[in-house]
């Protein structure tokens, strides 16, 4: 287990430096002809990147925790007491919906940060 985790980190993070640079490569290959190479834009990619793959990381493991804690309670509580099902269950839908909510947020920081990313504004 820890060592494909380890695997499946390691080319995470190959897959999110590359990506950075394929990113920038027009601009990075027009400034080396010009003879000066700026780098900013493609760290701020970099970095973006990685912050939007933290963002659903995060947003995903706390969400599918909350889910699963939510539905273990209730399918104890019908277990218990059969006749409250449908109390319960409509408790439960509304609860999975609020965590849910929290998945999307995550879902539209990371889309902020890789296509209306404020940084690349003020570069220009």
């Amino acid at each position: 287990m820890k060592k494909s985790l380890v695997y499946v980190l390691s080319a995470m993070v190959m897959v999110i430096i590359s990506a950075s640079f394929a990113f920038a490569s027009p601009e990075a290959a027009a400034a080396a002809a010009a003879g000066t190479v700026d780098y900013t834009k493609a760290i701020i990619i970099g970095c973006s990147i990685i912050g939007a793959g933290l963002a659903i990381a995060f947003g995903t493991i706390g969400t599918g925790n909350g889910m699963g804690a939510g539905l273990n309670g209730a399918t104890n509580a019908v277990g218990r007491n059969p006749e409250a099902q449908g109390k319960i269950l409509l408790t439960m839908m509304v609860g999975l919906a609020m965590i849910e909510s929290l998945a999307i947020y995550a879902l539209v920081v990371a889309l902020i940060l890789l296509y209306a990313n404020p940084l690349l504004k003020l570069i220009g």
